[in-house]
């Protein structure tokens, strides 16, 4: 049975605690490339306008308004760039801290990891020590769970893998 947050009635057009909380249930990763940074005049967050930075993300995800603790982190992946044009194309990991206060109640909010995750590796069928150890692996676990985790790699790379291994 599928159960429904009690904040998704309030219809935000911003990333929350709920999104993120759907997002863990359906079994994604909390790890997002961010596609730019813009600075939002007199827009409305949470019912308040206000002005924003706001995060629009490379995958098909609602984008974050960021914070000043947030904003900090992410200057720091940026080479301490304080220009918001300059976060773009970053890597980041999201998580839910269940203890940020907003107006002296505590109600949860969206945190950006201090811990920068790494980008993944892309894994071919030219890199060949990969290869090999993807197909050792492949053939050690019955699966690329594994090998995916640490790269990606394309749907007809992963066909070929396995084909080359059940014909070994």
């Amino acid at each position: 049975m599928s159960k429904t947050h009690y904040r998704k009635v309030f219809k935000s057009d911003h990333l929350g605690v709920a999104d993120l909380e759907d997002l863990q249930e359906e079994g994604h990763g909390l790890v997002f490339n961010i596609k730019e940074v813009r600075q939002e005049i007199g827009v409305a967050v949470a019912g308040r306008k206000g002005n924003y930075n706001i995060a629009y993300f490379k995958e098909k995800i609602k984008p974050l308004v960021l914070n000043a603790t947030n904003s900090k982190i992410i200057k720091g992946f940026c080479k301490n760039s304080p220009f918001v044009e300059d976060w773009k194309d970053v890597t980041i990991a999201l998580y839910i801290d269940y203890n940020v206060k907003m107006k002296g109640d505590v109600v949860g909010g969206v945190r950006v990891n201090p811990n920068q995750p790494q980008p993944k590796q892309t894994l071919t069928k030219e890199n060949k020590s990969m290869w090999e150890n993807a197909k050792k692996a492949y053939i050690r676990d019955g699966n690329l769970n594994k090998v995916l985790a640490r790269a990606d790699m394309s749907k007809e790379d992963q066909a070929a893998l396995i084909q080359e291994c059940k014909n070994a």
